[in-house]
């Protein structure tokens, strides 16, 4: 079955991007970059790996889901199609697709666990915290690229979801020069039922 991955940069304290929604404050540049640019090639936006001269490897992923303020950050100059290289959906509740190749999804619940029945790669969550609050349920894997900074505030990792405790164990942890560690946790079975 496909896994839906939180692959997502993440501060110190938790946060995912500061308050106004920019993640500028992370690094972007680093020894950890290789592994970002060849592991999960998948997951870099198409006019990244245009620029970059990337060819998307179609090897972790086929599918991505965000939310609208995730997907608006390239829509709103002009990219409505960040993830052309995968299948796009957007969880929103007020906007109406602007590209028919991007699929808009009220229901983002439902959505990944029918994709998740589905043939194929895994299911890239993309952001932000508050879909992937309301998606926990459905996260299979989280990936975080954890940066060696304190925001102090900003969007969380998870939004403000409710407390309800799941068992994630660790799958894997590499820290870089840059002081960027990417950690692996997969869902744990107990959590799963």
């Amino acid at each position: 079955m496909r896994e839906l991955v939180y692959y997502v940069a993440v501060s110190l304290d938790g946060y995912i991007a500061a308050p106004d929604g920019s993640f500028d404050a992370f690094p972007v540049e680093g020894d950890h970059l290789q592994v970002l640019f060849t592991e999960f090639a998948d997951a870099l936006p198409a006019h990244v790996l245009s620029a970059l001269g990337i060819e998307p490897p179609g090897t972790r992923f086929d599918t991505v889901i965000q939310g609208w303020n995730s997907y608006d950050a390239g829509h709103s100059i002009g990219i409505t199609r960040p993830y052309a290289h995968l299948r796009e959906y957007v969880a929103t509740r007020t906007r109406d697709a602007s590209d028919p190749a991007v699929t808009f999804t009220a229901d983002a619940l439902a959505t990944v666990r029918g994709l998740k029945q589905e043939e194929g790669l895994d299911i890239y969550l993309c952001g932000g915290g508050t879909l992937a609050g309301a998606l926990l349920p459905e996260i299979d894997r989280l990936i975080l690229k954890r940066n060696p900074l304190v925001l102090g505030a900003g969007i969380p990792l998870f939004g403000n979801a409710a407390f309800e405790p799941r068992a994630f164990r660790p799958a894997g942890s590499r820290t870089f020069e840059s002081g960027v560690s990417i950690d692996e946790y997969v869902r744990t079975p107990a959590a799963a039922a």
